[in-house]
């Protein structure tokens, strides 16, 4: 059995780390509804938004009165981070081959297999999350039928949307930045005659998501494009046929900021231990964590469009 180094036998390896941190799959789009918050315990209570921060209040006081408060935030709901790992494996035969070829770095490949994994899992919990019809009001969400459905040539997506993004805004004071299309809702999207007569005069021609987030009137518009095998082995659309409007705090790491969600993930995570070695395989074992949950803390930020193909 190989022996391990000093630097082995830590707990966390940070350098790892840091790599898995870093890491990214760009199909992935669930950290656009649901930022990513950085939280030093495993439970809590989820930070919600109300009306509070849009009244009107009367502001003026005289020397020496008391000053007019309000919070922003309130605790609402308990949450409780889940802990997920994942590892790859380095088998000793791969390993004495890479020897042989210059650049070959087989942790970062198993910790890169192990991450797409948990990632994974994170961003079918994320559209669940989102695709919850039952966490909306009804004035938050829409299941389309007839020729009210994108593939139906005389629909009307971008006037449709427009609609929603008002519910939003009514709702909670700000509009929509992010909208969310599952692969199946984009292509309905983009092949609608009313999309294609609105870009028609562009340079293009050609309906991108950064174009469409221009016809949208949102900072961001992302197509979720991956999928997973169920218990049957059959390929399932994560996003399904859904697109998801949302005010989301965008590159924020501040849960007290407005958001529609947020992922509250535990502080330094995702981490990768340090690799230990298997006897029974004859491998490096590469283990990836990841504790962490999606949580809705401004549902009345969000527009829930459904079956729009």
């Amino acid at each position: 059995m190989p022996q391990l180094t000093p630097a082995q036998a830590r707990v966390v390896d940070p350098v790892l780390t840091t790599y898995a941190q870093g890491y990214s799959d760009p199909e992935f789009v669930g950290f656009y509804l649901f930022p990513s918050v950085p939280v030093n315990a495993a439970g809590g209570q989820i930070i919600e938004f109300g009306k509070e921060s849009f009244r009107q209040y009367n502001t003026q006081r005289a020397p020496g009165g008391s000053i007019k408060r309000a919070q922003t935030g309130y605790l609402g709901r308990p949450f409780s981070l889940q802990n997920h790992a994942f590892a790859g494996t380095v088998p000793l035969e791969n390993l004495r081959d890479a020897k042989q070829i210059p650049g070959v770095d087989l942790g970062k490949r198993a910790i890169r297999s192990a991450l797409s994994v948990v990632q994974r899992s994170l961003e079918i919990q994320q559209a669940a999350t989102a695709l919850n019809a039952a966490a909306y009001d009804t004035n938050h969400k829409v299941a389309l039928t007839g020729t009210g459905k994108w593939s139906d040539p005389t629909a009307k997506p971008i006037t449709q949307i427009s609609t929603y993004r008002e519910a939003v805004r009514a709702s909670s004071g700000r509009y929509p930045n992010v909208a969310t299309f599952s692969a199946v809702a984009w292509q309905a999207f983009i092949n609608n005659p009313e999309v294609i007569d609105r870009i028609k005069y562009t340079q293009t021609g050609i309906i991108t998501e950064q174009l469409a987030a221009v016809l949208l009137q949102v900072e961001k518009v992302v197509v979720g494009k991956s999928i997973y095998a169920d218990s049957n082995d059959a390929f399932v659309d994560i996003w399904g046929n859904n697109c998801v409007l949302a005010y989301t705090a965008l590159g924020s790491k501040d849960a007290e900021e407005p958001s529609y969600g947020y992922t509250y993930t535990l502080q330094g995570h995702p981490a990768v231990t340090q690799p230990w070695w298997d006897n029974d395989t004859g491998s490096w074992i590469y283990p990836a964590l990841y504790e962490r949950i999606p949580v809705l803390s401004g549902i009345s930020a969000g527009f829930l469009i459904q079956n729009p193909q």
